[in-house]
Order: structure tokens, then sequence, then C-alpha cells
């Protein structure tokens, strides 16, 4: 009979072999926390890339050198404002190219030029009169068409027969002669939305936004504070106040179309506040950015340490006292960030603001808070669903400049954090 016992691992041995796995287990957690950041980082330039390559060609706009003739019988000086400018445009057109006599070809002539440098040249007759008379050497802007041909993305009259071969012509003859270039796009800094590519801008739609966030955080900013002080410093805990708690908390995962088809029922159905306004967007962007901000900002209120109040209590400062000397300061740069991240949430918001209206077409430049306006986000999904090709450069500009907005906006609140921030 074999009476010998199995033969026990020394401790030692079981220790060093159970810190081997979790060290295992450690540097696997590592390598895929490193994976994905290095993934992330992967698609984010990706995104950028696309959205650069698409959008920074839409900065520069094609425009073409006309001899213009200020002709004295097509600008009485009693009607400047109404005279036929485009008639001007025409007229050098054909000053340009002599040869042209057919009507049709005439047409196609002046296709070459955007419909919209007859405001050109009236602006400049209502600036300077006295030009009325001369031939003068202006630069406009190219039909979208010749802009997407001299950036190469169009081919000629081999795509879709855009161009017929005696435009291909008209175009190469202008190039050679130093009268097409391609320039900064002011009109994409300075003019609101247009039919025409080349006209069309995000000048109305950023001044849209910037009147909806200002209303949303004239309204949202200090009754979320309010509400968040309230709620985290003196409100009793009873039964009233945790359904209170729990509603707010819920509200801030609501669908954000909801708050727009509240905003149409209660704004705009029942107070009868105008359509497409950036007041009723103000509103109800408001309603949407409430929750995130109160909840930001109790949870800054709770991680001010205890002793900072007990000690302003201890010294004789009422509660009131205490909390907007001593405890709001301390947590208003976790409000700034809770503050901000709303914001940035309502800045790229479009649902709701479809439900209100701001989807409609505006050309004008909106000058108060009750103008007919859109905002960026609604811009960029009008243009995206453009039938245009013009419109796809737009849209992609129209994004880097809504990026660029909420990156300035965001280092404005790092700055005011900074800024207020108190260690203990």
């Amino acid at each position: 009979m074999n009476n010998a016992q199995p033969t026990r691992r020394p401790a030692y041995e079981i220790v060093q072999a159970g810190l081997r796995k979790r060290y295992r287990a450690e540097r696997r957690f590592r390598f895929l926390g490193g994976a994905a950041i290095v993934i992330s980082l992967m698609f984010l330039a990706i995104l950028f890339a696309d959205i650069c390559g698409k959008g920074l060609p839409a900065f520069r706009q094609t425009h073409i050198k006309l001899p213009v003739y200020f002709d004295a019988a097509l600008l009485p000086a009693n009607q400047l404002e109404k005279a036929d400018y485009q008639s001007l445009v025409k007229q050098a057109c054909r000053t340009l190219f002599p040869d042209v006599k057919d009507r049709r070809q005439k047409r196609a002539l002046y296709g070459l030029v955007s419909s919209g440098a007859g405001f050109k040249l009236r602006q400049m007759v209502l600036d300077n009169p006295a030009m009325i008379g001369t031939t003068r050497e202006v630069w406009v802007a190219a039909d979208d068409g010749v802009d997407m041909l001299t950036k190469g993305q169009l081919q000629g009259n081999t795509d879709g027969g855009r161009f017929s071969p005696a435009q291909l012509s008209w175009i190469g003859q202008l190039e050679d002669k130093g009268r097409l270039r391609r320039q900064f796009n002011v009109a994409l800094f300075t003019n609101g939305d247009s039919r025409d590519p080349e006209l069309s801008g995000v000048w109305g739609a950023f001044c849209g936004s910037c009147f909806t966030l200002l209303v949303t955080l004239m309204l949202s900013f200090p009754i979320g504070v309010a509400a968040a002080i309230y709620l985290e410093e003196f409100a009793p805990r009873n039964r009233w106040t945790e359904f209170i708690e729990v509603n707010i908390n819920n509200l801030a995962a609501v669908p954000s179309i909801i708050f727009g088809l509240l905003g149409l029922a209660v704004f705009i159905n029942f107070f009868g506040l105008p359509r497409s306004a950036p007041l009723v967007g103000g509103f109800v962007l408001t309603l949407m950015t409430l929750p995130t901000i109160i909840i930001a900002g109790r949870a800054a209120l709770k991680s001010v340490p205890p002793s900072i109040r007990e000690a302003a209590l201890g010294i004789g400062a009422s509660h009131m006292q205490t909390v907007m000397h001593h405890v709001l300061p301390l947590a208003m740069p976790g409000m700034l960030t809770g503050t901000i991240i709303g914001m940035a949430r309502a800045l790229g918001e479009t649902a709701p603001l479809l439900m209100i209206g701001m989807v409609a077409f505006i050309v004008d430049i909106p000058t108060r808070f009750t103008s007919p306006a859109t905002a960026l986000p609604v811009q960029i999904y009008l243009w995206a669903d453009s039938p245009e090709r013009a419109f796809i450069e737009r849209t992609s500009a129209a994004i880097i400049v809504l990026l660029l907005f909420l990156i300035t906006m965001n280092a404005t609140a790092v700055f005011l954090r900074k800024k207020f921030e108190r260690r203990w």
C-alpha cells in the first residue's frame, strides 16, 4: 500500500502565478485601451480629412474679368436702383467675343457668368455714380459650372454634357487671356442662402445660430444654476423633491424632436409667436439644455468639500452667504463645463428647429430676434439635399464653419473655467 501524500505547491509559487496572471490581464487591458484610442483617432482623422478635402475648395471661387461699359442710356439717373444691370453684363460678354452672333450661342455665352453679376454692378454704380459713361474692368463671379470645371470637378462636355464645345473654347480663351482666376470666396461669408451655389453663403445661418444661442444662454444658464442651487442646497428632502429630481434626469434623455413638438404647440400655436424666429428657437433649445445644466450644476455643488461649508458656518456666515460666497465660486467651473456641453448640443441640433419652421428658404440676413432665420445645422441639411454639384463643397465648407464655431465656443468656456477655477 502506497502511503505517499501528493506534493503541494509552495505558497510563494501560487502567489507568483497569480501575480503573473494579473499582470497579463493588465497588459491586455492597456493594449485594448490603446488600440481603441488609436482606432478612434484614425476614424476622426479620416472624417476631418474628408470634410476638409471637400470643403476647402469652396473657400475659393472662380471669377471672370469683364470690360463693362456703364452705358448712360441703360442707366437713367432717376432709376439707378431699378436699371437693367444684367444687360451691361451681356454687353461686356459680347465685347469679349464679338464673333458670337447666333441667339442660341449668345445664351450659352451669357451662361458662363453668374446671374448675380448684375447685383455687383448695381452696387458699384450706387456707390459711385460718376462711373456712368466709362468702361471699367470688373471681376464678377462665374457660373457654378465654370467654377467646378476650373477646379477639376467636372470633365468638360463628357461629364453629363454640361458644356458645349463652344463654351469650352470660350473658357479656354478666357484662361489664356488671364481673364479667369480663382480668388477668396467672400460671398460664402457675407451672403445668405441662394438657389445659385456661387451666390450662397453661411452668414445668414451664422447670424441665426448666434441669435438662437444667445437667447438659449441668457435663459438656460441663470435658470439652470438657480435650480441646481435650490435643489442641492435648500430644497427639503421629501417625495416632491425626489419626484422633481427623477423627472429632470429623465428629461435629459428625451429625444430632441419632442422639444420641437412642444415648442410648436406652446410657443407658436398657443402664444402666437412668429415661426422661423430665433426667439422661438432659443426657447425650445432652452427647454432641451436645462436638464443638462441642472444635473452638471448639482454634481459641481456636491464636489465642493463639506469643510468649506463648515468653516463658513463656523465663523458666523448664514446659509445663503455660505452658498453664494464660498460654495458657488468653487462650483462655478463645473457649472460652466455643464453649460458648454448643453450649448454645444444646442448648436448642433436640427430636429427641434425643423418643427418650428427654421427650415424655410430664407435669403435675408436676420437682424432681430424675431426676424425669419435659419441655423447652421439646418443650412447644412438644406444644402446636402440640393441636387447641384457645387452645393457638395458648400455643405462641407459650412460644416467646417460650424466646427470652428464650436471650437471657439469651447475655447472660451475653457478660458473662463481656468479664470474662475479655485483649488483647495
